[in-house]
């Protein structure tokens, strides 16, 4: 495809003042936006910007306050996805709408009028499939494929439906590099027959490769259009918040110090149909550095991460050790008591109860320190730690009586990870930690690891952002189908070789590695 823009005569989609505010907020003020036919137009801002309410309103889930929207240059009203969809309006969302035992042509069946009939269907699939370069099975269950290949599934479920305007929230968040350029090869030919193209993401140079045009948003308001080829992601960033992005800090002195984590041959056996055994898993963690784990969705983080923190307790004790003493037999208050704190991947289900306010969130993981005296809460205390939080983390929220689900997800992830750093662990395992969150977010976070490091403190990061881990990370390994390969310094590190790893391409030989030792397979 061609790099400069795609010609048109008059837009596909145009909002024009659209307006909905909510008894707190206004997310979306006065909003206008065109899109044409063949664009691929890019929507970007911070969390809390607005991006999600408008991508809702132009798909049918929320009704606009105010506002007009235009489609094909006649005013319409989008009332239910339903409505969208017969305009030719498709979207696949950032959480996958997927049923794990059907197979991927009973899943697109079910987003079809009618009933069709699941041969003909197929054959539809293998068809659209081919031409887009998306290989998928359709007799293959959903359970059986990589996060990759279900986002194949619901790009192809959206093209079968003919869309003239697709819209992708977040499509890389949980992609290998390798599997990204094939995304854009296919976004780009999509494109070129005519498809309109909305792209969300917080990743600004992934913008600036695809995207013709893009629109910045910032506290419900647009606060810029430009053409993201001509743009840097600094000079973006900067429309997004308001203020240059400052630069991290890093430490000049790499010495590290005791190995505050070490585990040995870890093995887990998985019942569920769904989840990743793990296989011999070994590696060491010192004082004073960020071990990185790279690796697509799916293959043991979830798994690696709840022996770790002690949601899954092991029977052999010295299978993990905290600070030298053996721990895979405790629960996750046990492991706190050796100064272990964990970060989950899911901040709304596992990292806090939005029902509840933040002051009342920290009770879930900071309760010593004299939170609580004699099995009473002191809620001055409790307070008093949420405020500090707030500020230190720059957490947008009225303060610690706001409900946790009333925050953005770039917010409450901050004000989680503040809680657990502020109580300053030996050792921090946290898993996506600026996962679906905009970059002035990221930046906040990464800083905070990187601070506790300094500090002394042994990180485990387990990402799937590996552009994140190349900037905070000392070392980096893969983890791919539960096993995990040999760790290795980030500068010697090869960015292709990873990705090859996240695919499976390059797996760790079958076997358990020795008692505190990393497995012999390298990148």
């Amino acid at each position: 495809m061609s790099s400069m823009s795609p010609s048109y005569t008059e837009h596909r989609l145009e909002l024009r003042g659209i307006r909905k505010a909510y008894p707190a907020v206004v997310a979306n003020d006065g909003i206008d936006l065109s899109v044409n036919p063949g664009e691929i137009h890019a929507v970007v801002g911070e969390n809390g910007a607005g991006k999600s309410t408008l991508m809702k309103i132009i798909y049918g889930m929320v009704r606009p306050d105010s506002g007009e929207i235009l489609w094909d240059g006649r005013e319409v009203s989008i009332a239910t996805p339903a409505d969208a969809q017969k305009l030719g309006i498709g979207m696949v969302f950032q959480h996958f709408a997927l049923f794990d035992t059907l197979t991927v042509a009973e899943n697109i069946a079910l987003a079809l009028p009618g009933k069709p009939n699941i041969a003909t269907l197929s054959k539809r699939i293998v068809e659209v499939a081919a031409r887009y370069g998306l290989p998928v099975e359709p007799g293959r269950h959903i359970y059986t494929m990589s996060v990759g290949e279900r986002q194949r599934v619901e790009i192809i479920r959206a093209l079968l439906q003919n869309p003239r305007l697709l819209i992708l929230d977040e499509p890389t968040s949980v992609l290998t590099p390798q599997a990204v350029a094939t995304l854009f090869v296919t976004l780009r030919q999509i494109a070129a027959e005519g498809c309109s193209i909305l792209y969300i993401s917080h990743k600004l140079i992934e913008i600036r490769d695809l995207c013709h045009k893009a629109t910045i948003l910032r506290g419900g308001r647009v606060t810029g259009v430009c053409d993201p080829r001509q743009e840097s992601p600094a000079s973006m960033a900067r429309l997004m918040i308001g203020a240059d992005l400052p630069e991290y800090r890093h430490r000049t002195d790499i010495s590290t110090g005791k190995t505050r984590l070490q585990v040995s041959n870890l093995t887990l056996a998985m019942n569920d149909p769904f989840g990743t055994a793990l296989a011999g898993i070994g590696f060491v963690v010192h004082g004073g550095e960020i071990l990185g784990i790279a690796g697509v969705s799916g293959n043991g983080q979830q798994e690696l991460l709840a022996a770790l923190s002690g949601e899954t307790p092991l029977s052999r004790a010295d299978t993990i050790t905290i600070e030298g003493r053996p721990a895979a037999h405790l629960d996750p208050a046990g492991r706190r008591g050796l100064g272990l704190c964990s970060v989950p991947e899911d901040r709304l289900k596992q990292g806090s109860v939005p029902s509840l306010p933040l002051s009342e969130n920290v009770l879930l993981t900071a309760n010593r320190g004299g939170a609580v005296q004699g099995g009473l809460i002191r809620f001055d205390r409790v307070t008093a730690f949420a405020e500090r939080c707030i500020a230190a983390f720059d957490v947008r929220t009225p303060g610690p009586k706001a409900r946790a689900g009333s925050l953005s997800g770039g917010n409450l992830q901050k004000f989680i990870i503040g809680r657990e750093i502020l109580q300053e662990p030996g050792v921090l395992v946290v898993s996506q930690p600026t996962w679906g969150v905009d970059v002035g977010a990221a930046l906040v976070i990464r800083q905070a690891l990187l601070d506790l490091r300094d500090r002394g403190a042994a990180i485990v990061a387990i990402s799937e952002e590996l552009d994140e881990l190349f900037e905070i990370a000392d070392r980096i390994a893969v983890i791919a189908a539960g096993r995990l390969t040999e760790a290795e310094p980030v500068a010697k590190a090869s960015r292709d070789a990873i990705g090859l790893a996240m695919s499976g391409e390059r797996r760790q030989e079958p076997g358990a590695t020795a008692a505190g030792k990393e497995p012999a397979h390298a990148l």
